[in-house]
């Protein structure tokens, strides 16, 4: 069987990410000769477009049926070389791509010949899976033309309107008792001074024109079954009495948003009469009418401290929360609409106002407002005096870290983003979070709405601190990617999926303890229980299949008989 494979190898020199560590030549010269090998090849870029259609031309010249390529990681061109596959009208799944970039040469940049040893070992197993490859073909899936949209700020109501705009029904799911999110309680937000409250007015005038949105508040996803293409989502609505609905839908969209960071107590001076959120002290600048006091005292002073919550890598979030600065800098614009002789402190480790943004900061500065870098290891501190005085004492790193004291009438702390708390959500999905606990995309460029569950995706600042432009963005992209996936009425999904050998099966049912994805039931065969993988559940993980102790799961794409010959592959005694 393997003698008659027809299989073309290239290796990629990645611009010098992989060649400047692992000889490319030496790796193909030492694979050309192998079983089943007809054309090895090495090339600057794999992926370029120049390479695709030699790849096409040797296939249909040689009469390729397999194809390898020795690149980088699959999540960024295993779609790329499956297509090129398809154009050359040979099974997408006779490719194998061998990742000899991050497994390989960044991670042995200082052993070159120990990195071009392994890139052989691994090119050597990826020839003989492909080798031992068969024809699969996608599961193909009816889908539902209908989507749901599971919360109602700006993503979640632009996505509503997107993809009932496209010819999809929409059902709406807000937790709170009305629409809008946090940017319904905001005034003028930056850069362009639109209000919020009206932006969200605007865009719930909108969702009611549209008869295919129905809107659910008090509500929330309590339950999905079905498979991709036809999730049965139960939503319960909290009420007197509480009562559940069912829908159909082909696509879930997950802009649920975030929280903002609470300081603990005493944190910063937090606790202390004067000492205020950056959401807080929002509420108190939209709500001002002309002049802005505190305690039924006018402000005259401002202390901002930045990263407050955020950038804190012992026990607090690492991330930086990105919109902060930008929202800062537009605040204190604001107050000097509101009073211009309010003087403005910002106490910073550095300004991040990325892109245009950095107008804003820009304008904070014409306008007076001072900015002083204090050193990471000596954040500010806050007191009270004896007196009922504010005072933030920081180190000024640009003028020769001077101590100063500012006698402050409010202190601003610049908070930022956190993970809302979603743990039933994240359960019932199986979402994936990041360390940083956000939902995790498939790829931040590639597929940057789409989640490892087929047909569920994330829109918003559910996904990563966001401002509101790039919510809606984001938004749009998941109408995009719904619409991409629905209109068409049917669906192809990867065929690498478990297989149960029904003759071995005993019907243990520890398969089923085993899957993440509830994709495995029992049925009966011949008389007897075994089990019975659903294909469009299963995600191809393979946590199953160790768990059988007759052997009779096996994965497709990545068979016993593939992971046998690629460990074969890889020792100089074959293993019996």
């Amino acid at each position: 069987m393997t003698e008659e494979r027809r299989i073309g190898v290239y290796i990629c020199h990645c611009g010098g990410n992989i060649s400047d560590y692992v000889d490319v030549a030496a790796v193909r010269e030492a694979l050309k000769d192998e079983p089943g090998v007809v054309v090895a090849e090495t090339t600057m870029f794999a992926c370029s477009d120049g390479t695709q259609h030699d790849m096409i031309n040797d296939i249909r010249g040689q009469g390729l049926d397999g194809l390898v390529v020795a690149s980088c990681s699959p999540k960024l061109h295993q779609i790329t070389f499956r297509g090129v596959s398809k154009r050359a009208d040979i099974n997408p799944y006779a490719y194998t791509q061998v990742n000899i970039r991050e497994q390989d040469s960044w991670a042995h940049g200082d052993d070159p010949e120990g990195a071009t040893a392994k890139a052989i070992g691994l090119v050597r197993a990826g020839i003989a899976k492909s080798r031992n490859s068969s024809d699969l073909v996608p599961l193909v899936v009816e889908t539902t033309s209908a989507t749901m949209v599971v919360g109602a700020g700006i993503a979640g109501l632009r996505a509503a309107i997107g993809l009932a705009d496209v010819g999809l029904h929409v059902y709406l799911v807000e937790r709170e008792p009305t629409l809008g999110g946090w940017v319904a309680t905001f005034g003028a937000m930056f850069p362009n001074d639109q209000d919020g409250r009206q932006q969200i007015a605007h865009l719930t005038e909108e969702v009611a024109k549209r008869p295919a949105i129905t809107v659910f508040t008090n509500a929330e996803l309590v339950g999905k079954s079905g498979s991709f293409g036809n999730y049965v989502a139960e939503v319960r609505i909290n009420g007197e009495p509480s009562e559940t609905i069912r829908a159909t839908v082909g696509s879930i969209v997950i802009a649920t948003g975030f929280d903002t960071y609470e300081p603990e107590a005493g944190e910063f001076g937090y606790g202390i009469e004067g000492v205020v959120t950056l959401p807080e002290f929002k509420a108190m600048v939209d709500a001002s009418d002309g002049t802005l006091t505190h305690g039924g005292k006018p402000v005259r002073t401002i202390a901002y401290i930045y990263c407050v919550g955020s950038r804190q890598p012992a026990g607090g979030n690492e991330y930086c929360s990105k919109y902060c600065c930008a929202a800062s800098c537009h605040a204190s614009l604001e107050v000097g609409k509101i009073d211009p002789s309010i003087h403005q402190y910002h106490l910073n480790r550095d300004i991040r106002t990325y892109g245009k943004y950095e107008l804003l900061y820009t304008q904070s500065r014409e306008q007076g407002s001072v900015y002083m870098r204090y050193p990471d290891d000596t954040p500010p501190t806050v007191e009270l005096t004896e007196k009922g005085q504010l005072t933030v004492t920081t180190i000024d790193a640009l003028t020769q870290s001077e101590e100063l004291a500012i006698p402050a009438d409010l202190v601003v702390l610049v908070t930022g983003m956190v993970p809302r708390a979603n743990e039933g959500l994240t359960g019932l999905l199986k979402l994936p979070v990041g360390d940083d606990g956000f939902y995790n995309e498939i790829h931040p460029k590639l597929r940057p709405v789409e989640t490892v569950v087929d047909g569920v995706m994330i829109a918003g600042a559910c996904q990563a601190p966001k401002t509101a432009s790039e919510s809606v963005g984001s938004g749009l992209a998941a109408v995009a990617q719904s619409a991409a996936i629905l209109k068409k009425g049917v669906a192809e999904l990867d065929p690498l999926v478990a297989v149960v050998n029904d003759a071995a099966c005993t019907g243990c049912g520890e398969c089923l303890k085993g899957c993440p994805y509830d994709a495995i039931d029992q049925t009966m065969c011949d008389g007897r229980t075994v089990a019975l993988i659903i294909p469009s559940v299963c995600k191809g993980c393979g946590g199953c299949v160790p768990l059988c102790s007759e052997d009779a799961i096996d994965l497709l794409g990545y068979t016993d008989v593939q992971m046998r010959a690629m460990i074969d592959s890889l020792v100089e005694v074959a293993v019996s």
